[in-house]
């Protein structure tokens, strides 16, 4: 028996590096950080959040904070509202802590007791409508009957209003390209784009006026001043029109960018919102899974999705679980296996032990995790932060100039100075190239979730694209991570093979010895012909013993054989070609003679092979480290294809490989599911966590989870990262490509308002489609 046969039971993966991105996963490693956006994410602007946290006190898996108050904002979709948000509240005593969730529109908040008027208010002031909902995120009493038909019914007349706005920007149009010059017509022109700029605005002045109190150059904020000085100096068609497409531009933008952060949300409705479960008296009822306690017993028929994590205790059947774990292929469950909540039962009716209520299932917590990720800053998101803080200034002073000092030092009037700087103003927003880093990375989290990668921040998700070398644990990682009879032979030529085999399975089966169960597992059709095992008696280091048939046998390794003085020279060749091939041998002997031998051996995964080309097809060099000896790990090794072997490591060993190969190959992961990968997990640029499925600690331990042991989804994860970096570097050329070429026309050419509204959110749109399409990479 080898140190690692048994199965291994996962650490928590205690980073001690930084990756330098601001986390907020809610799991327990020692690189998290408090919530801290280096500037706004839309729309530019330097941002402090100031010394408000985001609040670690999970009181649930839906990340709500014990003791908060949860809030809904309706217009929080860019993280540029929650940096106004953060920042309006600076100033106001009393607020503890806050957790946004811009997917979802809410906002937990805990103040001192009698701080939280004085908060909303002055969330109120920066131009936001909180809306109370309870800890579920359900309306609470007195606020509307139920949170998504009220979005969907606000939506619905926020469209109308903006297509009515559109209306009439477009009948000022027409009235002013038809040239009519009588006052009727102006003042009816005049009209008609007031309507429209208050149908269409209304909620960009409020903001825009706000940003401009406390001194801010956001998106609001310029359109507010493009729209009012084209108003002002007679360009009353142009200015509505602005308006009334910006609005409309932005509210697709919004439903295309809530597409992306919603992606995973697809998975909540796979998990149904009833169970059948057993009462006191026997009965069964149907009630709602959320009231489902703990150890309750449900019962789910073929064709049904299974409402809740549990444990099966009566019936066997097929399971899909590819909603959870990506895996396409059923599952088979029977009595003592875990099932998630999301999967489909197939075959028979099953009844299981619920093990975790509806707020903290696998699926609940995968949701949740990507969630988490979604609101980290990836490096790239990060930068363009950064620069979307200087450009808007600089293009803002720009146009400031070109109103200013054209007139005096070119051939244009003051008229046309000021249009040109109120159209540069427009183009100044970096709405599209701010958006496109979220939108991409967000695609990518939910690509990966769908294919049973669980990606802890888009930290790592770029990260992975630069890795040069992958060290792999040996046992469960590239092994099944259990021992089973892989050989057996008679080695009496004068028994019965089925008797002997019968005799063997009969003194294992009464054996808790992993190698034994491995036995009387695969010898578990021959138990029956023989009879029960008599006398059984463990002996130390060397087997076990015990009477069958009213005769003594022994069941034991190599050093017992040797001791009864049984070992024959063709016995000794036999036994070292299985113990060079990695294989753990046991004999069964009688007082006078080896009557069979078995070979136990933890087989390779029938996904490793694959996955190892797979990886040097990349470029990243698989390493081996195991604390297995030597030969087992170079047979195990050569079958997965791995040349770089290394056994017989401690837990300090594995962590000073890692050091090695971060000196000698640079970005280096670690893949591991046990107690000794927790130190070179931590050292490990990416920790892949193998097995998350139904593994708490696992699913909190590494920056990524494989949640059905499959090693093919590293290289997979490791395409995707390219694949993103790739779109997301398209995105941001493309923006700024598109920003420069109207920039350039607007200062030299005849570009308008109008076609700066269409060049930007066109922009915008572009980018948010192309980084959408990673999404296609989970189908």
């Amino acid at each position: 028996m080898t140190n690692e046969n048994a199965l291994k039971q996962p650490a928590p993966h205690a980073h001690t590096h930084s990756h330098g991105d601001d986390h907020g996963h809610g799991h327990a490693d020692s690189h998290a950080k408090p919530h801290a956006h280096a500037a706004d994410a839309c729309c530019g602007g330097a941002s402090s959040h100031g010394p408000i946290p985001l609040s670690p006190d999970l009181g649930d898996a839906g990340g709500v904070p014990k003791g908060a108050q949860l809030f809904r904002i309706a217009t929080m979709d860019c993280a540029v509202e929650e940096s106004e948000i953060r920042r309006a509240l600076e100033p106001v005593a009393g607020v503890k802590a806050l957790r946004f969730r811009l997917g979802e529109r809410t906002m937990a908040i805990t103040t001192d007791e009698g701080a939280l008027p004085e908060a909303l208010a002055a969330i109120r002031k920066a131009g936001f409508k909180p809306e109370p909902l309870n800890a579920a995120g359900g309306p609470a009493s007195g606020t509307q009957a139920a949170a998504a038909p009220a979005q969907i019914a606000g939506m619905s007349v926020g469209l109308a209003r903006l297509v009515a706005a559109l209306v009439l920007a477009i009948a000022a149009e027409s009235i002013s390209f038809m040239g009519f010059e009588s006052k009727g017509f102006m003042a009816a022109e005049m009209v008609l784009a007031l309507g429209a700029i208050g149908l269409a605005g209304l909620d960009t002045y409020k903001k825009g006026f706000a940003a401009l109190v406390r001194g801010r150059l956001n998106i609001n904020a310029l359109m507010a001043v493009a729209v009012t000085g084209a108003f002002v100096i007679g360009q009353w068609p142009e200015a509505a029109m602005v308006m009334a497409l910006y609005a409309i531009a932005e509210l697709i933008e919004a439903r295309a960018v809530d597409r992306a952060r919603n992606a995973i949300q697809s998975l909540l409705a796979l998990a149904p919102e009833q169970a059948e479960v057993k009462q006191p008296d026997g009965s069964w009822h149907t009630v709602m899974a959320n009231a489902v306690a703990l150890d309750a017993v449900a019962r789910i028929r073929p064709g049904e999705r299974v409402p809740l994590d549990g444990v099966v205790t009566a019936g066997s059947s097929a399971i899909d679980q590819a909603p959870v774990t990506g895996e396409s292929i059923p599952v088979d469950k029977t009595v003592g296996d875990p099932v998630f909540a999301g999967t489909i039962n197939q075959t028979a009716a099953l009844e299981f032990r619920v093990t975790a209520v509806a707020a903290n299932t696998t699926l609940a917590r995968i949701i949740h995790a990507v969630e988490e990720a979604q609101g980290s800053r990836a490096p790239t998101q990060r930068f363009v932060d950064r620069f979307a803080a200087i450009y808007t200034p600089t293009v803002f002073v720009l146009a400031l100039a070109v109103a200013v000092l054209t007139p005096l030092f070119m051939d244009w009037t003051w008229l046309q100075a000021l249009y040109k700087a109120l159209v540069l103003l427009v183009i100044a927003c970096p709405c599209a190239l701010v958006i496109s880093t979220p939108v991409t990375v967000v695609s990518a989290l939910a690509a990966a979730a769908r294919r049973g990668i669980l990606i802890k921040g888009g930290t790592y998700l770029e990260e992975a694209r630069k890795l040069k070398a992958i060290a792999l644990d040996k046992t469960g990682t590239i092994t099944e991570g259990k021992p089973k009879l892989v050989a057996s032979s008679l080695l009496d030529a004068s028994g019965n093979e089925a008797a002997v085999f019968a005799i063997a399975a009969s003194i294992a089966g009464r054996s808790d010895h992993p190698v034994s169960k491995a036995i009387a597992e695969g010898l578990k059709g021959a138990r029956e012909e023989a009879g029960e095992a008599d006398g059984f008696t463990a002996l130390a280091g060397r087997g076990v013993q015990a009477t069958v048939g009213g005769q003594a046998y022994v069941l034991g390794n190599h050093r017992l054989i040797e001791e009864r003085g049984l070992c024959t020279p063709a016995l000794e060749a036999e036994l070292k070609g299985h113990e060079e091939a990695g294989r753990t041998v046991t004999l069964l002997a009688s007082n006078t003679a080896v009557l069979a031998l078995f070979a136990v051996a933890d087989t390779i995964k029938l996904s490793s092979q694959a996955a190892v080309a797979e990886l040097r097809a990349l470029g990243v060099v698989p390493v081996m480290l195991t604390g297995d000896n030597a030969a087992t790990a170079k047979s195990i090794g050569t079958h997965a294809g791995i040349e770089d072997v290394r056994g017989n490591l401690l837990p300090e060993d594995k962590l000073a490989a890692v050091k090695a190969l971060q000196q000698r190959y640079g970005a280096v992961a670690m893949t591991g599911d046990g107690i000794n990968d927790a130190p070179a997990l931590a050292q490990a640029d990416i920790g892949f966590a193998m097995g998350g499925a139904g593994t708490d600690t696992a699913m909190e331990a590494a920056d990524v989870v494989i949640m059905n042991d499959d090693l093919r989804r590293i290289p997979e994860t490791i395409r995707l990262s390219r694949r993103a970096h790739a779109v997301l570097w398209q995105n941001i050329s493309l923006a700024l490509g598109i920003k420069a070429v109207f920039f350039v026309l607007a200062v030299f050419g005849s570009a308008t308002m109008w076609m700066a509204v269409f060049a930007d959110m066109g922009a915008s749109l572009l980018v948010v489609a192309n980084g959408l399409r990673l999404m296609r990479a989970s189908r």
